[in-house]
């Protein structure tokens, strides 16, 4: 789809593509609002991350601390303010902190990977692979704790599609646009998998790990194998290019955003779809993005679970749009594949299988991602995401019955129109 029609909109535009004429107006609107609240929370899961981590690294070295919500969100807030400074301040700057992040992951991964091989203490191989299954989160059988548990593997992988939002800025999109996409996916997939065996090997206690004080699994095996000040310097190689990747991920959030608000999809349009004239980027549609991250941060005062709401959260509104494109795609292959924009990549003869593969996983990420984590369920550790889910899918109901359907008509009609 990316090489098909390369657009900052991503699935919403593609809907509006490749939908049938009939349903395209509608069922675009609610993709590009689900998008935006994709987004929006895959944007504040990276600024909570940072944040709370530089608070469990804290603990660390103050074991009284008690790392309370409040002062875990003001973290947060701070990390929006670095972000919200590159985007507007140092846009220039992006594609050179592009290519820094590539080298800040690559070093990272290789440093943290030589340190749990070297210096971590290591379980066998049979406790890591055959023996040590555990299902500690009172949920009722191992098979619901596993398909609970993915919800933070498949969020691992999701930015992988953001440079899909920012095609417009992007040299000849059809073609490197997937590339990078295609192979970002694949070597960090292999990547991971590799550091993570390496983790399990190093991680000699999964309950002591999961109850560290600081919050953070990581932090509790760092803990196993250095110094404080190591644990520092692991934990810092991890939050710099994590913060870079933040500022990256605002970029495409923003992006997607403006463009949106560009084909009259969101309330106050005109204002977060304007150009700063000075610097051409959509200013307002990033001061909007870190309102928001801000905004969901506030779950942290009350939930000590709130970072596994907005990754939920995340994976569940992204999954949507997913399967909307998507279905719209195998839609126009079955019955008008005459009509398919050319592209420069596909996946050939593979790619209509795959393609419904796809939607039919879309739905079941979909449907765990709502789960809680743990049992019994309480105020604090209820999955709130749903609740956020089914209120933004409601209120781009009434949006589209209110303003909508007169005002709305969907990136590929505009363009047909100009």
């Amino acid at each position: 789809m990316a090489s098909m029609a390369p657009t900052d909109g991503g699935q919403y535009h593609w809907v509006s593509e490749f939908c049938s004429p009939r349903h395209q107006k509608f069922l675009s609107y609610v993709t590009g609002w689900m998008s935006v609240l994709a987004w929006q929370a895959g944007t504040a899961s990276g600024s909570f991350l940072t944040g709370t981590l530089i608070q469990g690294l804290i603990t660390v070295r103050n074991p009284d601390y008690t790392a309370p919500g409040w002062q875990g969100t003001l973290l947060v807030f701070s990390m929006v303010l670095v972000i919200y400074f590159f985007n507007v301040y140092a846009s220039e700057l992006m594609p050179l902190m592009s290519n820094l992040l590539m080298l800040f992951h690559i070093l990272s991964w290789a440093v943290i990977l030589i340190m749990l091989w070297a210096m971590a203490p290591h379980r066998s191989a049979e406790a890591v692979f055959v023996t040590d299954w555990k299902n500690i989160g009172g949920l009722p059988t191992m098979g619901v704790s596993v398909m609970v548990g993915q919800i933070s593997a498949i969020y691992g992988c999701l930015s992988s599609d953001a440079c899909a939002h920012m095609s417009e800025e992007i040299k000849d999109a059809g073609r490197n646009v997937p590339v990078a996409m295609y192979w970002g996916y694949f070597s960090n997939g292999i990547m991971a998998a590799i550091l993570l065996v390496a983790y399990l090997f190093a991680t000699p206690s999964v309950e002591d790990s999961l109850d560290d004080a600081s919050g953070f699994p990581l932090l509790y095996v760092f803990k196993q194998m250095t110094s404080t000040a190591g644990v520092n310097g692991l934990t810092a190689i991890i939050i710099l290019p994590v913060i870079f990747s933040n500022i990256m991920f605002n970029a495409s959030t923003s992006r997607q955003t403006w463009a949106f608000a560009r084909d009259k999809g969101l309330p106050f349009s005109k204002w977060i779809s304007k150009i700063d004239p000075k610097r051409m980027i959509p200013v307002n549609a990033i001061i909007l993005s870190c309102v928001i991250s801000c905004l969901l941060s506030l779950i942290n005062i009350g939930s000590s679970t709130a970072f596994n709401a907005i990754i939920s959260l995340n994976t569940a509104a992204l999954m949507f749009t997913y399967q909307v494109s998507i279905s719209c795609v195998i839609y126009r292959k079955i019955w008008y594949p005459e009509t398919l924009p050319a592209r420069r990549w596909d996946l050939g003869r593979f790619g209509l299988p795959i393609n419904i593969i796809g939607v039919l996983y879309c739905f079941f990420a979909m449907f765990w991602s709502f789960w809680p984590t743990e049992l019994p369920i309480t105020a604090e550790n209820f999955n709130w995401s749903v609740v956020i889910f089914v209120a933004i899918f409601i209120l781009s109901l009434v949006m589209y019955v209110l303003k909508g359907r007169e005002e709305y008509e969907g990136p590929v009609v505009e363009v047909k129109q100009s």
